[in-house]
């Protein structure tokens, strides 16, 4: 796949006009706002060519991309958002760029390990927060990690999305403080016991919050996250560039060191 957009680069090279004045638009899942933004400083310094990025939930910024917004490279927190603006025609070939997983971001003093994480988000006094599904992928896999729960106990589907709190990803959803990531400030701000986020986030969060705890989901429990990266129609040679850069090793180091893994890295 990386060869075939290496194709397609080159073609778009020489069809398009370099305008090196005008920035790469790109459309990224808000939980790549840390690795992406170290991604873009090394592109920029090595090519000479800016940037200009917009993060939200991957399921809003499709529905932006199809109805018209200006665009040029898509790095979603699924394949399925990126596909469908394949599939209808809007973009090039999608290509799995980075892996994730789901963990649990646990407030301060809130006795659980990976063994009695179910119990505890099963519990009707632990305030269990999520993200929003369909708009946001993180809401979609907390609601896979409620169907595995169901099928170790029969009624815990019903029980964990009943109670789960869709705090982020929505259309009012908070803005996080300068600085934090919103998970760990809302947990901290006590509206959530338990947030079910991606790992990356969780550590992050961690780190700026002493006292929380990042919980990874037994076996029976987890899900992971395949993201996926493709170039909108109509984008300039320049977004091309830069989506071989996040495919390229310099890239897939950033994203291995922020925590995700990387596939296109060598093994």
């Amino acid at each position: 796949m990386l060869a075939r957009l290496a194709v397609i680069l080159a073609a778009t090279t020489i069809a398009v006009p370099a305008l090196a004045s005008e920035p790469v638009l790109l459309h990224a899942a808000g939980s790549l706002r840390t690795a992406l933004t170290e991604v873009t400083e090394a592109f920029e310094a090595a090519s000479g060519q800016k940037v200009q990025a917009k993060y939200g939930p991957s399921g809003t910024l499709k529905d932006e991309i199809a109805g018209g917004a200006h665009a040029e490279v898509f790095a979603s927190a699924n394949m399925e958002h990126p596909q469908a603006l394949a599939t209808a025609g809007k973009s090039g070939p999608v290509v799995l760029f980075a892996r994730n997983r789901l963990c649990a971001l646990v407030r301060p003093g809130l006795a659980v390990e990976s063994a009695t994480i179910l119990d505890r988000m099963l519990d009707p006094s632990v305030k269990l927060g999520t993200s929003t599904p369909r708009a946001d992928p993180s809401g979609d896999y907390a609601w896979e990690v409620f169907r595995k729960a169901d099928r170790l106990r029969p009624g815990a589907f019903a029980a964990l999305e009943g109670k789960a709190l869709r705090l982020t990803g929505g259309a009012n959803a908070p803005v996080a403080p300068p600085g934090r990531t919103i998970y760990g400030a809302l947990v901290a701000e006590g509206k959530a016991d338990i947030f079910l986020t991606y790992c990356t986030n969780a550590r992050e969060a961690q780190a700026q919050n002493s006292g929380q705890q990042v919980v990874p989901l037994p076996a029976e429990l987890a899900v992971g996250a395949d993201y996926g990266l493709t170039v909108v129609g109509g984008a300039s040679s320049q977004a091309y560039q830069f989506a071989i850069f996040v495919l390229s090793v310099d890239g897939q180091r950033i994203l291995a060191k922020h925590g995700f893994a990387a596939p296109a890295l060598p093994q």
